[in-house]
Protein backbone atom coordinates (compact mmCIF):
# COMPACT_ATOMS: atom_id res chain seq x y z
CA UNK A 1 0.00 0.00 0.00
CA UNK A 2 1.48 3.32 -1.07
CA UNK A 3 1.73 6.47 0.98
CA UNK A 4 -1.45 8.59 0.71
CA UNK A 5 -1.04 11.63 -1.50
CA UNK A 6 -2.64 15.04 -1.68
CA UNK A 7 -5.52 13.91 -3.86
CA UNK A 8 -6.28 10.97 -1.55
CA UNK A 9 -6.58 13.36 1.39
CA UNK A 10 -8.67 15.76 -0.67
CA UNK A 11 -11.03 12.92 -1.52
CA UNK A 12 -11.35 11.99 2.16
CA UNK A 13 -12.23 15.58 3.03
CA UNK A 14 -14.77 15.72 0.22
CA UNK A 15 -16.48 12.58 1.49
CA UNK A 16 -16.55 13.96 5.03
CA UNK A 17 -18.26 17.09 3.72
CA UNK A 18 -20.76 15.06 1.72
CA UNK A 19 -21.59 13.06 4.84
CA UNK A 20 -22.46 16.26 6.70
CA UNK A 21 -19.36 17.10 8.76
CA UNK A 22 -20.79 19.77 11.13
CA UNK A 23 -17.37 21.31 11.70
CA UNK A 24 -17.24 22.43 8.06
CA UNK A 25 -20.35 24.56 8.59
CA UNK A 26 -19.08 25.80 11.93
CA UNK A 27 -15.77 26.93 10.41
CA UNK A 28 -17.55 28.54 7.46
CA UNK A 29 -20.15 30.46 9.47
CA UNK A 30 -18.14 31.55 12.52
CA UNK A 31 -15.38 34.13 12.23
CA UNK A 32 -13.02 32.81 14.88
CA UNK A 33 -10.64 35.68 14.17
CA UNK A 34 -13.11 37.86 16.07
CA UNK A 35 -11.72 36.27 19.25
CA UNK A 36 -8.07 37.08 18.50
CA UNK A 37 -7.94 40.56 20.13
CA UNK A 38 -9.39 39.27 23.40
CA UNK A 39 -7.12 36.22 23.33
CA UNK A 40 -4.06 38.38 22.71
CA UNK A 41 -4.96 40.65 25.60
CA UNK A 42 -5.52 37.72 27.94
CA UNK A 43 -2.42 35.79 27.01
CA UNK A 44 -0.04 38.75 26.56
CA UNK A 45 1.98 36.75 24.10
CA UNK A 46 5.48 37.87 23.12
CA UNK A 47 6.70 38.06 19.54
CA UNK A 48 8.96 35.04 20.10
CA UNK A 49 12.16 37.07 20.04
CA UNK A 50 13.20 35.77 23.45
CA UNK A 51 13.88 32.34 22.04
CA UNK A 52 12.32 28.98 22.72
CA UNK A 53 9.64 27.23 20.74
CA UNK A 54 7.06 29.69 19.41
CA UNK A 55 3.65 29.27 21.06
CA UNK A 56 0.73 27.79 19.17
CA UNK A 57 -1.55 30.27 17.50
CA UNK A 58 -4.07 31.44 20.15
CA UNK A 59 -7.05 31.15 17.79
CA UNK A 60 -6.06 27.57 16.99
CA UNK A 61 -5.83 26.77 20.70
CA UNK A 62 -9.16 28.43 21.35
CA UNK A 63 -10.74 26.27 18.66
CA UNK A 64 -9.20 23.25 20.40
CA UNK A 65 -11.09 24.21 23.58
CA UNK A 66 -14.29 24.54 21.57
CA UNK A 67 -13.81 21.03 20.17
CA UNK A 68 -13.08 19.74 23.65
CA UNK A 69 -16.32 21.26 24.94
CA UNK A 70 -18.52 20.15 22.05
CA UNK A 71 -17.29 16.54 22.14
CA UNK A 72 -16.83 16.08 25.91
CA UNK A 73 -13.11 15.33 25.75
CA UNK A 74 -10.43 15.25 28.42
CA UNK A 75 -7.10 16.88 27.65
CA UNK A 76 -5.52 13.53 26.76
CA UNK A 77 -8.51 12.52 24.64
CA UNK A 78 -8.40 15.90 22.89
CA UNK A 79 -4.79 15.35 21.81
CA UNK A 80 -5.60 11.83 20.59
CA UNK A 81 -8.73 12.86 18.69
CA UNK A 82 -6.95 15.71 16.90
CA UNK A 83 -4.30 13.25 15.72
CA UNK A 84 -6.90 10.62 14.84
CA UNK A 85 -9.73 12.55 13.17
CA UNK A 86 -9.42 14.26 9.83
CA UNK A 87 -12.46 16.41 10.59
CA UNK A 88 -10.71 17.85 13.66
CA UNK A 89 -7.49 18.50 11.73
CA UNK A 90 -9.34 20.29 8.96
CA UNK A 91 -11.32 22.40 11.45
CA UNK A 92 -8.05 23.47 13.10
CA UNK A 93 -6.28 24.04 9.79
CA UNK A 94 -3.63 21.41 10.52
CA UNK A 95 -1.87 19.18 8.04
CA UNK A 96 -0.15 15.84 8.62
CA UNK A 97 3.18 17.63 8.84
CA UNK A 98 2.02 20.10 11.52
CA UNK A 99 2.66 19.71 15.23
CA UNK A 100 -0.40 18.89 17.33
CA UNK A 101 -0.86 20.49 20.77
CA UNK A 102 -0.36 17.87 23.43
CA UNK A 103 -2.52 17.42 26.53
CA UNK A 104 -0.24 19.55 28.70
CA UNK A 105 -0.35 22.41 26.19
CA UNK A 106 -4.16 22.28 26.15
CA UNK A 107 -4.25 22.39 29.96
CA UNK A 108 -1.79 25.29 30.13
CA UNK A 109 -3.72 27.32 27.57
CA UNK A 110 -6.99 26.89 29.44
CA UNK A 111 -5.20 27.71 32.69
CA UNK A 112 -3.85 30.94 31.17
CA UNK A 113 -7.36 31.97 30.19
CA UNK A 114 -8.58 31.15 33.69
CA UNK A 115 -5.88 33.18 35.42
CA UNK A 116 -6.61 36.12 33.13
CA UNK A 117 -10.34 35.85 33.80
CA UNK A 118 -10.79 35.87 30.04
CA UNK A 119 -13.87 33.72 29.54
CA UNK A 120 -16.30 36.59 30.17
CA UNK A 121 -14.49 38.76 27.61
CA UNK A 122 -14.46 35.97 25.03
CA UNK A 123 -18.14 35.30 25.65
CA UNK A 124 -18.91 39.02 25.26
CA UNK A 125 -16.85 39.17 22.06
CA UNK A 126 -19.06 36.55 20.44
CA UNK A 127 -22.20 38.29 21.68
CA UNK A 128 -20.96 41.48 20.01
CA UNK A 129 -20.29 39.51 16.83
CA UNK A 130 -23.82 38.07 16.98
CA UNK A 131 -25.32 41.53 17.28
CA UNK A 132 -23.26 42.62 14.29
CA UNK A 133 -24.96 39.84 12.35
CA UNK A 134 -28.36 41.19 13.34
CA UNK A 135 -29.05 38.85 16.26
CA UNK A 136 -30.00 41.45 18.83
CA UNK A 137 -31.32 40.41 22.23
CA UNK A 138 -35.05 40.83 21.66
CA UNK A 139 -38.54 39.94 22.93
CA UNK A 140 -37.56 39.89 26.59
CA UNK A 141 -35.35 37.53 28.56
CA UNK A 142 -35.64 34.29 30.50
CA UNK A 143 -33.54 33.76 33.62
CA UNK A 144 -32.83 30.44 35.29
CA UNK A 145 -30.13 28.37 36.99
CA UNK A 146 -28.99 24.76 36.93
CA UNK A 147 -26.66 22.68 39.06
CA UNK A 148 -23.50 21.35 37.40
CA UNK A 149 -22.14 18.39 39.31
CA UNK A 150 -18.52 17.98 40.38
CA UNK A 151 -16.63 15.03 41.94
CA UNK A 152 -17.83 14.55 45.50
CA UNK A 153 -15.44 15.52 48.27
CA UNK A 154 -15.03 13.07 51.15
CA UNK A 155 -14.62 15.58 53.97
CA UNK A 156 -15.15 15.16 57.69
CA UNK A 157 -17.72 17.25 59.57
CA UNK A 158 -14.90 19.36 61.03
CA UNK A 159 -13.46 20.00 57.57
CA UNK A 160 -16.89 20.97 56.23
CA UNK A 161 -17.38 23.40 59.10
CA UNK A 162 -14.00 25.02 58.44
CA UNK A 163 -14.79 25.40 54.74
CA UNK A 164 -18.14 27.03 55.48
CA UNK A 165 -16.28 29.59 57.58
CA UNK A 166 -13.87 30.26 54.73
CA UNK A 167 -10.96 28.58 56.50
CA UNK A 168 -8.50 25.89 55.42
CA UNK A 169 -8.69 22.76 57.62
CA UNK A 170 -5.54 22.34 59.71
CA UNK A 171 -4.70 18.93 58.26
CA UNK A 172 -4.84 20.30 54.70
CA UNK A 173 -2.68 23.31 55.52
CA UNK A 174 0.29 21.09 56.38
CA UNK A 175 -0.22 18.86 53.33
CA UNK A 176 0.10 21.04 50.20
CA UNK A 177 -0.46 18.12 47.81
CA UNK A 178 -3.71 17.17 49.52
CA UNK A 179 -4.81 20.81 49.61
CA UNK A 180 -4.20 21.13 45.86
CA UNK A 181 -6.64 18.27 45.22
CA UNK A 182 -9.42 19.64 47.40
CA UNK A 183 -12.18 21.78 45.93
CA UNK A 184 -12.91 24.44 48.54
CA UNK A 185 -15.45 26.33 46.44
CA UNK A 186 -17.96 23.65 45.41
CA UNK A 187 -20.81 23.01 47.85
CA UNK A 188 -23.54 20.51 48.64
CA UNK A 189 -27.17 21.37 48.02
CA UNK A 190 -30.50 19.60 47.66
CA UNK A 191 -32.00 19.27 44.21
CA UNK A 192 -35.74 18.74 43.97
CA UNK A 193 -36.86 15.96 41.66
CA UNK A 194 -39.93 13.90 40.86
CA UNK A 195 -40.18 10.17 41.57
CA UNK A 196 -42.87 7.50 41.52
CA UNK A 197 -43.66 5.96 44.88
CA UNK A 198 -45.73 2.83 45.40
CA UNK A 199 -49.05 3.32 47.19
CA UNK A 200 -50.83 0.83 49.46
CA UNK A 201 -53.18 -0.21 46.65
CA UNK A 202 -50.25 -1.09 44.38
CA UNK A 203 -50.49 1.97 42.17
CA UNK A 204 -47.76 4.56 41.88
CA UNK A 205 -48.00 8.26 42.53
CA UNK A 206 -45.62 11.09 41.73
CA UNK A 207 -43.86 12.48 44.78
CA UNK A 208 -41.26 15.19 45.21
CA UNK A 209 -37.89 14.12 46.59
CA UNK A 210 -34.72 15.98 47.53
CA UNK A 211 -31.48 14.63 46.06
CA UNK A 212 -28.12 15.79 47.50
CA UNK A 213 -25.81 17.17 44.80
CA UNK A 214 -22.26 18.51 45.04
CA UNK A 215 -20.85 21.05 42.63
CA UNK A 216 -21.53 24.44 41.11
CA UNK A 217 -24.45 26.34 39.68
CA UNK A 218 -24.71 28.10 36.34
CA UNK A 219 -27.02 31.12 36.18
CA UNK A 220 -28.03 32.35 32.73
CA UNK A 221 -30.20 34.84 30.92
CA UNK A 222 -31.33 33.99 27.38
CA UNK A 223 -33.16 36.20 24.94
CA UNK A 224 -36.64 34.99 24.07
CA UNK A 225 -36.34 35.79 20.36
CA UNK A 226 -33.31 33.67 19.40
CA UNK A 227 -32.52 31.67 22.54
CA UNK A 228 -28.87 32.73 22.87
CA UNK A 229 -27.26 32.88 26.30
CA UNK A 230 -26.65 36.61 26.77
CA UNK A 231 -25.38 36.83 30.34
CA UNK A 232 -24.11 34.24 32.81
CA UNK A 233 -22.46 33.84 36.16
CA UNK A 234 -21.20 30.84 38.13
CA UNK A 235 -21.52 30.16 41.86
CA UNK A 236 -21.35 27.22 44.21
CA UNK A 237 -24.35 24.90 44.06
CA UNK A 238 -25.55 26.23 47.42
CA UNK A 239 -26.04 29.81 46.17
CA UNK A 240 -29.66 30.95 45.99
CA UNK A 241 -30.96 31.44 42.46
CA UNK A 242 -32.84 34.64 43.21
CA UNK A 243 -29.77 36.39 44.62
CA UNK A 244 -28.14 36.28 41.17
CA UNK A 245 -30.89 38.01 39.19
CA UNK A 246 -29.10 41.36 39.11
CA UNK A 247 -25.89 39.68 37.92
CA UNK A 248 -27.46 38.03 34.87
CA UNK A 249 -30.10 40.60 33.91
CA UNK A 250 -29.30 41.73 30.37
CA UNK A 251 -29.63 45.52 30.04
CA UNK A 252 -29.27 45.29 26.25
CA UNK A 253 -32.49 43.36 25.64
CA UNK A 254 -34.83 45.50 23.57
CA UNK A 255 -37.97 44.36 25.43
CA UNK A 256 -38.78 44.83 29.10
CA UNK A 257 -40.31 41.45 30.02
CA UNK A 258 -38.34 39.15 32.34
CA UNK A 259 -39.44 35.54 32.95
CA UNK A 260 -38.21 33.43 35.87
CA UNK A 261 -39.51 30.80 38.29
CA UNK A 262 -40.63 31.32 41.88
CA UNK A 263 -37.06 31.19 43.22
CA UNK A 264 -36.63 34.72 41.85
CA UNK A 265 -39.82 36.12 43.39
CA UNK A 266 -38.82 38.60 46.11
CA UNK A 267 -39.46 42.22 46.97
CA UNK A 268 -35.82 43.04 46.27
CA UNK A 269 -35.92 41.53 42.78
CA UNK A 270 -39.25 43.13 41.95
CA UNK A 271 -37.85 46.50 43.01
CA UNK A 272 -34.67 45.93 40.99
CA UNK A 273 -36.64 45.13 37.85
CA UNK A 274 -38.88 48.16 38.28
CA UNK A 275 -35.89 50.43 38.89
CA UNK A 276 -34.30 49.32 35.61
CA UNK A 277 -37.46 49.62 33.56
CA UNK A 278 -38.17 45.89 33.37
CA UNK A 279 -41.55 44.20 33.67
CA UNK A 280 -41.70 41.18 35.95
CA UNK A 281 -43.04 37.94 34.51
CA UNK A 282 -41.72 35.99 37.49
CA UNK A 283 -43.97 33.18 38.68
CA UNK A 284 -46.26 33.95 41.57
CA UNK A 285 -45.40 32.11 44.77
CA UNK A 286 -47.98 30.66 47.11
CA UNK A 287 -47.92 32.34 50.50
CA UNK A 288 -47.90 30.15 53.64
CA UNK A 289 -51.42 29.02 54.41
CA UNK A 290 -52.84 30.55 51.24
CA UNK A 291 -53.52 29.22 47.76
CA UNK A 292 -52.81 31.08 44.56
CA UNK A 293 -55.76 32.93 43.15
CA UNK A 294 -57.26 31.65 39.87
CA UNK A 295 -55.73 34.59 38.00
CA UNK A 296 -52.29 33.86 39.48
CA UNK A 297 -52.50 30.18 38.50
CA UNK A 298 -53.53 31.18 34.99
CA UNK A 299 -50.64 33.65 34.79
CA UNK A 300 -48.16 31.02 35.99
CA UNK A 301 -49.33 28.55 33.33
CA UNK A 302 -48.84 31.14 30.61
CA UNK A 303 -45.43 32.10 31.96
CA UNK A 304 -44.31 28.47 32.16
CA UNK A 305 -44.79 28.08 28.41
CA UNK A 306 -42.30 30.87 27.81
CA UNK A 307 -39.93 30.12 30.66
CA UNK A 308 -39.46 26.49 29.60
CA UNK A 309 -37.40 27.72 26.64
CA UNK A 310 -34.35 28.10 28.86
CA UNK A 311 -34.32 24.36 29.58
CA UNK A 312 -33.00 23.83 26.05
CA UNK A 313 -29.70 25.37 27.14
CA UNK A 314 -29.24 23.10 30.14
CA UNK A 315 -30.37 19.99 28.27
CA UNK A 316 -27.87 20.60 25.48
CA UNK A 317 -25.00 21.25 27.88
CA UNK A 318 -25.65 18.30 30.17
CA UNK A 319 -26.72 15.68 27.64
CA UNK A 320 -24.93 16.66 24.41
CA UNK A 321 -21.83 18.25 25.92
CA UNK A 322 -21.78 16.00 29.00
CA UNK A 323 -21.03 19.05 31.14
CA UNK A 324 -19.41 18.03 34.42
CA UNK A 325 -16.90 20.10 36.40
CA UNK A 326 -13.77 18.00 36.91
CA UNK A 327 -11.56 20.99 37.61
CA UNK A 328 -10.81 22.38 41.07
CA UNK A 329 -11.99 25.78 42.26
CA UNK A 330 -14.53 28.39 41.23
CA UNK A 331 -12.26 30.17 38.74
CA UNK A 332 -11.69 27.01 36.70
CA UNK A 333 -15.36 26.05 36.98
CA UNK A 334 -16.26 29.48 35.59
CA UNK A 335 -14.01 28.88 32.59
CA UNK A 336 -15.43 25.39 32.06
CA UNK A 337 -19.05 26.51 32.27
CA UNK A 338 -18.36 29.70 30.33
CA UNK A 339 -16.94 27.63 27.47
CA UNK A 340 -20.09 25.49 27.56
CA UNK A 341 -22.25 28.62 27.28
CA UNK A 342 -20.13 29.89 24.40
CA UNK A 343 -20.18 26.51 22.65
CA UNK A 344 -23.95 26.41 23.03
CA UNK A 345 -24.26 29.81 21.35
CA UNK A 346 -22.01 28.65 18.50
CA UNK A 347 -24.20 25.61 17.92
CA UNK A 348 -27.35 27.68 18.28
CA UNK A 349 -26.13 30.14 15.64
CA UNK A 350 -25.27 27.24 13.33
CA UNK A 351 -28.75 25.75 13.81
CA UNK A 352 -30.56 29.04 13.15
CA UNK A 353 -28.48 29.84 10.07
CA UNK A 354 -29.00 26.33 8.66
CA UNK A 355 -32.76 26.65 9.10
CA UNK A 356 -32.76 30.01 7.34
CA UNK A 357 -30.91 28.55 4.36
CA UNK A 358 -33.26 25.55 4.23
CA UNK A 359 -36.28 27.85 4.29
Amino acid sequence: MGQPGFFDLDEHYQRLSENGDPLVKLAALIDFEAFRPKLATALKRSDGSKGGRPPYDPVLMFKVLILQTLYTLSDDATEFQIRDRLSFMRFLGLGFEDAVPDAKTVWLFREQLTRAGAIEDLFAAFDTWLKGKGYLAMSGQIIDASIIAAPRQRNTDAEKAALREGKIPDEWAVKPKKLAQKDRDARWTLKRAKARAAKADGTKAKVEIAVPVFGYKTHVSIDRKYGFVRRFTVTSAAAHDGAQLANVLDPANTASDVWADTAYRSKANEAHLAKHGRRSKIHFRRQPGLDLTPSQRKANRARSKVRSGVETVFAAQKHRFGLFVRTIGLARARTKIGLANLAYNLKRFLWIETRLVAA
